[in-house]
């Protein structure tokens, strides 16, 4: 579809490196982006790069935790490409705290300088960027179903919970700062996919990650793929979403609507 195209665009994808925001990199490249991927795994994020194409995709080092290396890199983006249209803000980490009796302070505020406060670094820099240029930018951010319900087991970290909280309402905050120019902020909120991330996080493999998120999913039949996730960052990068604005995305299988509190129970005979 051509409203799928994203011809000319010019991209950021934070955590672009691996898992989504690798997956997301190269969907954007096919469909005519030109993308810059901004992470701290240099090695990871070159081979993407040279992967895909260095006349599509730069990689550049960048910490979403500073502030100067974010603007940096967003400037460094317009003076390479001449613009900005797209921010997916895709960087984060899982933290460890699994026990508020426990909670490790540092820790937790790592991981809410990364998954929060990094958002909203990456907000503001290229929504300054896109104002000023008056460009009808689209600005993403990965947010998780934890977000809106808080999930026991493995990836019940305390930071990473609070983080995807936060990031549900920094987007609806600043969609209400960025309409009037036109610019939209959304979010998705991905079931769990086997990323670098979560197989760290659970101390699995990806076969065993699949299965446990196959084992509790709703919709049977298929197994969440980075790639599912980056289908819906085009959908909310393209035209096809012009009029979508502070939009949590669900990419769940109908895990958020179905309440499984009596699923085990046996039915009378």
């Amino acid at each position: 579809m051509s409203e799928q195209r994203l011809d000319g665009k010019v991209a950021i994808v934070t955590g672009g490196a691996s898992g989504i925001g690798a997956a997301t990199v190269k969907l954007f490249a096919e469909k005519g982006a030109y993308v810059v991927i901004a992470d701290i795994q240099d090695e990871l994020g070159k081979e993407v790069a040279t992967s895909i194409g260095t006349d599509k995709v730069t990689y550049r080092h960048c910490d979403v935790r500073d502030e100067k290396q974010v603007e940096e890199t967003v400037a460094f983006t317009v003076q390479k490409y001449g613009g900005l249209d797209i921010m997916f803000s895709n960087a984060g980490v899982a933290g460890s705290n699994r026990n508020i009796l426990d909670l490790d302070l540092e820790d937790f505020d790592n991981t809410l300088a990364v998954n929060l406060r990094g958002y909203a670094v990456c907000i503001k820099h290229a929504a300054r960027v896109m104002v000023a240029r008056k460009t009808r930018g689209s600005i993403i951010c990965t947010a998780s179903i934890e977000g809106s319900v808080a999930v026991t087991g493995g990836f019940d970290d305390k930071g990473y919970i609070s983080s995807k909280s936060g990031v549900l309402g920094l987007v609806r905050a600043t969609c209400g700062d960025l309409g009037e120019y036109g610019i939209r902020v959304n979010s998705i909120s991905p079931y769990l996919v086997a990323t670098p991330l979560a197989t760290k996080a659970l101390n699995l493999d990806v076969s065993q990650v699949e299965e446990l998120g196959v084992a509790a999913a709703i919709l049977k039949g298929i197994v969440l793929k980075p790639i599912n996730i980056a289908q819906a960052a085009l959908f909310l990068a393209s035209e096809q979403s012009a009029y979508v604005s502070g939009h949590d995305l669900v990419v769940d299988g109908g895990y958020l609507a179905v309440n499984q509190t009596f699923k085990f129970i046996q039915k009378p005979n």
